[in-house]
């Protein structure tokens, strides 16, 4: 028996050699000792402009952080309950193991790892896998563990540990943990907060505290017990503690969800020369979470209405599953002074279409691209009281072909103003006018305005028929917002290391002046008719009457894409709906039913949600620049008013100076006749 005894003896411990023989084997192939700390994968943070987080990137979402900036209870709520005995062993709790073999033995399974044997695996688990029940990996665990404590200090290891550890949905650290349940930093929890986490390593899964606050808020308690019994904390802070309600911020701390942008931020960083993905960097961003959440709340709810109405025959998103041909829409909203892209929606459902609409697509602008022909058409010194025959024409092609525009309704108005025809959206008439002041004078202005789509030169495109990047279209209409000159959209201000250095820097690129600033005032006050009494009259089922807004509808043939771009005081912003594959939306589909709405319901919330409660307020108008003149006029005779004309025909129109009608040009000759001026 003796013999047997030793023979097994014997077995057992050439075992142990060639484990440890091939423990080290492993080490000298891999880049770190299972005792060294290392610096562990940080995570890119993509933050808001009001610094709020929106997106995370990394192999691992950690962002580490200095244990002397916790305050001293953070790091205690995790010994406290993870190991009592942390300041006395030397890694290796022979008393905690003495005690967990006896609970064992009476049937209550439980670990013995210390913090700093945790440490070794959660760090090193290529080396030493904690999954692993073997005794060998347990011996190989405590010998790196005591090797740790030698080379490392306490505060090195409870450092270590906490930026280590994980916290469920591939949270790792105290830092993101923080944020990610409590919107705050590790260094602002509060004892309960912190108690709340240390009460998660057990099992992240299990003491999620969204998922589950009641187990998670008994568990908690026991922390703050374990607390007061070791003298971290007093027993009146306990007790206050435990009596505290559990509050996780919504969304798990992020404050909006923008998976399209963010696309476009990795983009531009990479573009850069800023691996991102890389992490440990901190991206400043232009996007405004309260417009962001208004763009997606009212693009999903327009949507929707459409596919409810009576007689819609295509695929509903709400039955379609991952698939998305189903109608889909983009929304952006931009600060025209600056090109921040306070918004941008790129679809429906990122997760079943990552193809983002606004950057990546070609659509036809339809009526959308008419203020371009009327700028051009003004700038020309064509007056907005012009009149032009809203009647059957036939314009002879290059190729033998005859192309006859017709409107939407299939009717014609006979003589009728610019003004009139804009809010009126003839087609007719837009395609006229851009002959007259010629389609290479609309496409260089065009392209001044920042679109850089090819627009063929052909009649047709006057009214929308050559594709744009819907992004470009909607910037574009930053050249009316700014009086004349166009900005660049800007999704990145700024990039930050882990250290606080700035790396990258996005300026305000303003495009060179395209417009006269007395043209784009007199086309935008054109377009501020299209809402007040033309395409887009459904948006003041929105917004107030002050609130100023212009803007323009679209509709392409077929009824196969309908926009509305417009903008207020601070705001430029457009809407698009249609099928990724070209097709009708529905009979009678156009901009001002459809899209109008979106935008209508994303700018009353916005502005209802206090974002936009600094906004200047002129009753529906915005002043006019130096070198405009105004004078009242006759809407349907497009004459200066007389004492004759009734009260509902007459509004104020206004000119660049010189294509005023000749009563209201000033007469310098005046003065002498008035006589001599007297001092």
């Amino acid at each position: 028996m003796r013999r047997w005894r030793g023979q097994q003896l014997a077995r057992l411990a050439m075992s142990i050699v060639f484990l440890l023989g091939g423990v080290a084997a492993a080490q000298s192939r891999s880049r770190a000792e299972p005792w060294q700390i290392i610096s562990q994968p940080q995570s890119s943070q993509i933050l808001a402009r009001d610094g709020s987080l929106i997106a995370e990137i990394g192999r691992e979402l950690r962002t580490s952080v200095a244990i002397g900036a916790l305050p001293k209870y953070v790091p205690q709520a995790f010994v406290a309950v993870e190991d009592q005995r942390f300041y006395q062993h030397d890694g290796v709790d022979m008393v905690g193991i003495a005690g967990a073999i006896k609970d064992n033995i009476l049937g209550d399974r439980r670990g013995a790892s210390t913090i700093t044997q945790q440490l070794v695996g959660n760090m090193h688990p290529g080396i030493i896998d904690r999954g692993d029940p073997s005794l060998g990996r347990k011996l190989r665990e405590q010998a790196a563990a005591r090797e740790m404590e030698k080379r490392y200090s306490k505060q090195q290891i409870l450092e270590a540990y906490l930026n280590q550890i994980g916290f469920a949905h591939g949270y790792y650290g105290i830092e993101t943990a923080a944020r990610r349940y409590f919107g705050k930093s590790a260094s602002k929890l509060s004892i309960a907060e912190a108690a709340t986490l240390a009460a998660m390593p057990k099992g992240p899964e299990i003491f999620e505290p969204v998922k589950f606050p009641a187990r998670v808020k008994e568990r908690r308690n026991t922390v703050l017990a374990l607390m007061a019994q070791q003298g971290f904390i007093t027993a009146a802070q306990s007790r206050a503690a435990r009596s505290a309600q559990l509050v996780t911020v919504p969304n798990y701390g992020m404050s909006a969800s923008a998976p399209y942008f963010v696309d476009v931020v990795q983009i531009q960083a990479r573009r850069a020369g800023i691996q991102i993905n890389q992490g440990g960097f901190r991206v400043f961003t232009a996007l405004d979470p309260a417009m962001h959440e208004a763009a997606v709340g009212s693009l999903a709810e327009g949507a929707a209405e459409v596919e409810a109405r009576a007689g819609y025959r295509h695929p509903r998103a709400a039955t379609n599953g991952n698939h998305s041909d189903y109608l889909q829409g983009l929304v952006v909203a931009m600060d025209p002074t600056t090109g921040d892209v306070r918004a941008l929606v790129g679809g429906r459902d990122y997760k079943a279409s990552q193809f983002d609409r606004a950057v990546d697509g070609l659509r036809q602008p339809g009526s959308s691209f008419k203020p371009i022909v009327y700028a051009a058409a003004i700038a020309d010194s064509i007056p907005p009281n012009a009149i032009v025959g809203d009647t059957a024409i036939s314009i002879p092609m290059p190729n033998g072909t005859t192309y006859r525009p017709d409107n939407s309704d299939n009717e014609y108005l006979g003589a009728i103003t610019l003004r009139e025809a804009l809010w009126k959206s003839r087609n007719v008439v837009a395609v006229q006018i851009a002959l007259q002041v010629g389609m290479d004078s609309v496409i260089a202005l065009a392209k001044r305005m920042g679109i850089q789509s090819p627009i063929a030169p052909y009649p047709s495109s006057a009214i929308g028929a050559s594709v744009v990047q819907p992004l470009d279209m909607i910037a574009a209409y930053t050249t009316f917002a700014t009086l004349g000159t166009p900005v660049e959209p800007r999704f990145i201000h700024r990039i930050e290391d882990r250290t606080g250095k700035v790396v990258y820097t996005a300026p305000i690129r303003s495009l060179p002046p395209a417009l006269d600033p007395r043209a784009a005032f007199v086309v935008r006050d054109m377009m501020r008719d299209v809402v007040e009494r033309g395409t887009a009259s459904s948006i003041r089922r929105y917004l107030p009457t002050s609130i100023p807004v212009a803007g323009k509808t679209g509709t392409t043939n077929d009824n196969t894409d309908v926009w509305f771009i417009g903008l207020t005081p601070d705001v430029v912003a457009g809407v698009w709906l249609g099928f990724d594959k070209p097709k009708t939306i529905t009979p009678g589909a156009a901009g001002g039913s459809l899209a109008a709405p979106v935008w209508g319901k994303m700018m009353a919330r916005y502005y209802n949600s206090g974002a936009g409660s600094s906004l200047p307020r002129g009753g529906g108008q915005w002043p006019p620049p130096i070198g405009v003149i105004s004078g009242e006029l006759d809407r349907v005779t497009g004459q200066l008013a007389t004492a004759d004309t009734p009260t509902d025909r007459r509004y104020t129109e206004y000119f660049v100076e010189g294509t005023e009608p000749a009563p209201l040009r000033a007469d310098p000759w005046k003065i002498f006749r008035w006589g001599p001026i007297g001092f």
